[in-house]
């Protein structure tokens, strides 16, 4: 199936590496973030500049490096988009895990207006133990 808009958009997302160049073209102002309970600093946050301060700038000191990395992209004609892949994560203290998510991400009007995230907690949870 080739790219509809909306895979396209997401695909630019991931590709850019969150640049905050293309996150301020992609992201809708009221953009809902929602990670899953048991992952570090889970919750719903409400707006990109909260999901960036309050989820990734809470959740990234922790890491040396930490990167979401997409394996497979699928649409359906309701503006989602479903981005199977894994996490690759190095904590401060020296530990790599790699965790499996999904993200289900909607697009409305050529922007992104929320992500539901599932991914396995427990061994994201185990490497930041130390």
């Amino acid at each position: 199936m080739s790219d509809s808009p909306s895979l396209a958009l997401i695909r630019r997302l991931y590709e850019s590496g969150m640049s905050p160049e293309v996150t301020s073209e992609v992201m809708a102002s009221d953009l809902v973030w929602d990670i899953t309970p048991g992952f570090p600093n889970s919750g719903v946050y409400h707006g990109w500049a909260s999901a960036a301060q309050d989820f990734f700038g809470r959740t990234m000191p922790n890491y040396e490096s930490f990167g979401a990395v997409p394996e497979e992209f699928y649409a359906d004609d309701e503006g989602h988009v479903f981005v199977f892949g894994h996490y690759h994560a190095e904590t401060k203290t020296g530990n790599k895990a790699d965790v499996r998510f999904i993200h289900l991400w909607t697009v409305r009007d050529g922007k992104a207006v929320s992500m539901r995230q599932a991914a396995d907690s427990h061994v994201l949870q185990e490497a930041l133990k130390g």
